[in-house]
């Protein structure tokens, strides 16, 4: 009797804590930390984090920019690395997925800019080691990560990451999706919050070193408090930090519980947010439901 009561007990235990209570496990923390916090402000939603271009790629790096020291990554991953082909309405879309095509508990994609292609997001040895770090995360985590190619950043390209979205999260139903966009994938990103069905069904949105869209405020998923997450470099020269920053205030200027976040990276330029954003601590709070 005492037995089966506590069973019970267990199973409605189980049964109340919430998806959201999930975290990632560590992997390389230590490696892929924040260096020195400079400044905070809000509450800790936004903050200068200290970055020095001689310590942070030409100390990280073997060869500067382009090959991290070894210790930054994990190539086992790699085995669980595929290079698909999905048929859509929207087109044949090419991307790399990494980890569990099936049943993941964690879906999250990476948005290439102006110039690249899926292979960005897989290389295990640029930007300093950080999308093997993504890719490991989602492995160990039992996730899924995404890069895919797409043919413009306007609705087409939307599209079709919105087709490749729905197949996987049919493939996943329980999983809880987040979209990173580095540069000018951050178009693709506010497109996706727009529409009905990714707006509606997105976890996070992460801007890497990317720019600014007004009509996020009328989007789905502004009015479902989507997390918006924000890495900039104070040197930008291509989206200019003033106005990123101006946009993040002005989200919590309309409401100001907003799930948002701003991380400045004093002195980084534009790629910066690619290489020193800390995945794990983003998707965290993400997926913490005291956002």
């Amino acid at each position: 009797m005492i037995r089966a009561f506590l069973l019970l007990a267990f199973a409605l235990f189980a049964f109340a804590v919430p998806a959201s209570a999930q975290t990632l496990k560590p992997y390389k923390d230590d490696l892929f930390a924040y260096p020195a916090l400079l400044s905070s402000e809000k509450g800790d939603r936004y903050r200068v984090v200290d970055y020095r271009e001689m310590r942070d790629i030409n100390g990280r790096d073997e060869v500067p920019e382009k090959r991290v020291h070894s210790q930054y990554v994990s190539l086992g991953v790699r085995s669980v690395q595929q290079d698909l082909v999905l048929k859509t309405d929207a087109g044949a879309i090419r991307h790399f997925a990494v980890g569990k095509t099936e049943g993941a508990s964690i879906i999250v994609l990476y948005l290439h800019g102006q110039g690249g292609s899926r292979r960005q997001g897989v290389d295990d040895f640029t930007f300093g080691g950080n999308f093997n770090r993504i890719k490991n995360l989602m492995v160990e985590n039992g996730g899924l990560y995404l890069s895919p190619d797409f043919s413009d950043f306007g609705d087409t390209g939307a599209a079709q990451v919105a087709a490749l979205i729905d197949h996987y999260a049919g493939q996943s139903p329980q999983a809880k999706i987040y979209v990173a966009c580095g540069s000018m994938g951050g178009a693709l990103c506010w497109k996706l919050a727009g529409r009905a069905d990714t707006g509606a069904r997105l976890n996070g949105l992460l801007l890497l070193g990317s720019l600014w869209d007004e009509s996020f405020f009328a989007s789905p998923a502004f009015k479902r408090r989507v997390p918006v997450f924000f890495g900039q470099g104070s040197k930008d020269p291509v989206f200019p930090i003033a106005n990123q920053e101006a946009f993040f205030r002005s989200i919590l200027a309309k409401v100001p519980a907003y799930p948002t976040r701003f991380v400045r990276f004093e002195t980084g330029t534009h790629g910066t947010p690619i290489r020193m954003t800390d995945w794990r601590e983003t998707l965290n709070w993400m997926l913490s439901p005291a956002k």
